[in-house]
């Protein structure tokens, strides 16, 4: 990947005098009319010029040669990624004699065979968006819609818009701030994009991307933040959603209950002008939502008295009368109180009461968030050769948890803490009048943290288990009420640094423009974690013929609970391309280059993997170090095992070559006509490389079947296994006898 120029663009032309003779040797000169920045560069042998690595914004072009009069051009504004053509006719006559044309540079790009759409900061600032999310204006540049698949639209990501381009995989899309990475590399989707006040614009390169861009292969966003300028300029606002503000739908019992605030405001200008700009800007969002309400039955107070007789009847069950087996105790569907599970009456007291006779009762489940946006952005011009920015971007969300505090049965979805932040230092040198390097040097981080609802964990409800993961239990009874906020325990942690370091040249030489550059980045990803950690017992009815009878009896069909456990891997990105755009003719550009994507492996930077060999399967070849494990799957310290910490071996000779042809037929700049092929690679979201993390004998879930809920693992092999491992520390923390599967 080489990004540093692609939220920046360029201008170029030929200069020709009223004859339609070339003129060489003639002082190009561009000035940002909004922060006063110049560049210049000289017209070559053929007349030719390019100005490559412009910020964005408005812009006045100047063309002097002594013996003819000044051109100037004003209304040149450049959009993210633009690359307008602005031929330049110049008139004899004295240099003080001025021409001055006022037209807007061509709508239609003429040179490049990419396919793109730029969404302006007009349509960001006017157009209505639900929540004031910007990726849903990327759905503007076509060919864009929303798959919606498995995790990646979940919690596990700071919450935004996944988007499939073109046919493409939604973790398909590269995500670009300010020409450097902007992704979590957990599933590979955007980090929060700014709010639309501090955004500047954005485009979406859908298909046929020259060589300089790379990592994902269906589309690429570029954004780019706002800047200050030699103005002042600010706004204040806050968006209000109430539903006391609006009338009830026709339909529904109670006026929409959501109410949303967000407020914030932007500042930007100048610390010296025409030198030193800042901008900054700051948005919350504030959202609370009255509990959705639920139907869930749960124990009555009969029943807690040992008499099922309501709860056994007909109007209880669709018709059918139960009858409570005698084996366990129970005459004419009563037992006495002594009989039932202590822990499961202890679970039942802390639920609310109800007088329903089938123990019907309703409860809220409740929607809290929080949002803080942060964005600041300095912009030096150090001289006509050079400039330099900074930019700082937090997005911190607080996702509240289900649980109201009283009622158990409201756990439901735990709370989230989500914490992305990015730095990014951009530098911009003009080597020559036709040389231009632009850096960027940059570090994002996201961290996600599960909290904990500090509820009653098992032991505190009297049963023998021991405590992994916080004050909480999960109890599946479906069809009667389910407590818990998922397998994941409270407490789970993942977070993923990414530094990164991109360089690209830009190199003007005749008809031709030759693009070099190249990138590294290392996504890292730490999970801590545990699925199932918490313990969860799961009822069917299959003891009593009765959901709730199960329940107060103690008796799941299982109970399940999983070692808290942890990975760490980590995963280089190399890239370098060439390209050139060759014109050919004025009216004819041929774009060609290639690019070399090694793949590199993923490691655990602690050495816990595993591999699996066909031919030691064949051979009926176990682990000397996990002496339990299946035939053919060996690990770091078995001398089979030679692969160290990753997980597979690289692949060096990934060349992925571009090719496209960009034909002006009319030369008005008014049509294009584009062909291209190209050959792209893809990098898989680094979840997908941590799934021997969820099985033995790293993650593990243990399962026990006809247990007992004061004493879950009284009937298991060797008794209570937990806790499998005491600190994850290197694979020489695990019992090297642990059993494979152990749900087995």
């Amino acid at each position: 990947m080489a990004w540093a120029q692609a939220t920046t663009a360029q201008i170029s032309g030929t200069v020709k005098d009223a004859s339609g003779a070339v003129l060489p040797g003639v002082e190009i000169t561009v000035t940002q009319t909004a922060t006063g920045a110049k560049r210049s560069t000289v017209s070559n042998e053929t007349g030719n010029y390019v100005l490559a690595s412009l910020p964005l914004g408005p812009y006045m072009l100047e063309a002097a040669l002594p013996g003819f009069k000044t051109y100037l051009q004003s209304g040149i504004v450049l959009q993210v990624d633009a690359s307008p053509i602005i031929n330049v006719v110049l008139q004899v006559g004295q240099v003080s004699e001025q021409v001055e044309v006022q037209a807007n540079a061509a709508l239609v790009e003429t040179q490049r065979t990419a396919i793109g759409q730029v969404v302006t900061n007009q349509q960001i600032a006017e157009l209505p968006l639900n929540g004031r999310d910007p990726h849903e204006l990327i759905f503007l540049a076509g060919m864009a819609l929303t798959p919606g698949i498995g995790s990646m639209n979940s919690i596990r990501n700071y919450p935004t818009v996944v988007v499939s381009v073109a046919g493409g995989n939604g973790d398909g899309v590269s995500y670009l701030l300010d020409g450097s990475i902007w992704q979590d590399p957990y599933n590979s989707l955007s980090m929060p994009l700014p709010f639309p006040d501090a955004l500047q614009e954005f485009k979406v390169e859908t298909s046929a991307m020259q060589a300089q861009y790379g990592f994902h292969a269906t589309a690429t966003v570029n954004a780019v933040t706002r800047s200050g300028s030699n103005e002042f300029h600010g706004d204040l606002f806050e968006f209000v959603r109430n539903g006391k503000l609006n009338a009830r739908d026709a339909f529904a019992k109670q006026r929409d209950t959501l109410k949303r605030n967000q407020f914030g405001g932007v500042i930007g200008g100048p610390i010296k002008k025409d030198r030193l700009f800042f901008f900054g800007g700051y948005q919350r969002t504030s959202l609370r939502s009255d509990g959705i309400q639920n139907t869930a039955f749960i124990p009555t107070p009969a029943a807690l008295a040992g008499d099922f007789t309501a709860l056994a009847s007909p109007a209880c069950n669709n018709g059918v009368q139960k009858t409570l087996p005698a084996s366990l105790g129970f005459v004419d569907n009563k037992i006495a109180p002594s009989a039932l599970n202590p822990v499961a009456v202890n679970v039942t007291k802390t639920f609310p009461v109800s007088n329903d006779p089938c123990g019907r009762t309703l409860y809220g489940l409740v929607a809290n968030q929080d949002e803080d946006q942060v964005v600041s952005k300095l912009d030096y011009n150090i001289s006509s050769k050079q400039s330099i920015f900074g930019r700082f971007m937090l997005g911190r969300l607080n996702t509240g948890s289900t649980y109201d505090g009283t009622n158990p049965l409201s756990i439901n979805t735990y709370g989230y803490q989500d914490f992305d932040y990015g730095v990014n230092i951009g530098h911009t040198y003009l080597i020559g009048s036709n040389i231009v390097n632009s850096l960027r040097l940059a570090a994002n981080r996201t961290n996600i943290v599960k909290l904990n609802d500090n509820y009653k964990n098992w032991a505190d409800l009297g049963a023998n288990v021991t405590a992994l993961a916080g004050k909480v239990i999960a109890i599946t009874a479906t069809g009667a009420f389910t407590l818990g906020g998922g397998a994941a325990s409270p407490g789970a942690q993942h977070n993923g640094p990414m530094p990164s370091v991109l360089d690209d040249i830009s190199w003007i030489k005749g008809s031709h423009q030759f693009g070099i550059g190249g990138a590294i980045f290392q996504q890292r990803l730490n999970y801590w974690s545990g699925v199932n950690a918490v313990g969860t017992a799961t009822f069917d009815g299959s003891t009593t013929g009765l959901l709730l009878g199960d329940f107060l009896m103690g008796r799941p069909v299982t109970f399940n609970q999983g070692t808290i456990y942890g990975f760490y891997t980590r995963q280089f990105y190399d890239s370098l391309y060439v390209q050139d755009s060759w014109k050919i003719h004025p009216r004819l550009t041929l774009n060609y280059g290639v690019r070399w994507e090694p793949y590199l492996s993923p490691y655990n930077n602690r050495g816990e993997n595993e591999h699996f060999d066909l031919e030691l399967f064949k051979q009926n070849v176990h682990s000397k170090v996990f002496v339990n494990a299946p035939a053919g799957l060996v690990f770091p310290g078995d001398p089979q095992y030679t692969s160290g910490k990753y997980f597979n071996g690289p692949r060096w000779a990934k060349f992925y070559p571009r090719f496209g042809v960009a034909w002006d037929p009319e030369g008005k700049g008014r049509m294009t006509i584009r062909a291209a092929y190209g050959m792209y690679g893809d990098r898989a979201m680094m979840l997908a490389g941590t799934q021997m993390y969820f099985s033995a004998p790293f993650g593990n879930t243990v399962s026990n079947a006809g247990a007992n809920l004061t004493d879950p693992w009284a009937t298991y092999a060797g008794g209570n296994p937990m806790p499998i491992l005491s600190r994850l520390q290197g694979v020489g923390v695990y019992d090297h006898n642990i059993p494979f599967p152990l749900n087995g």
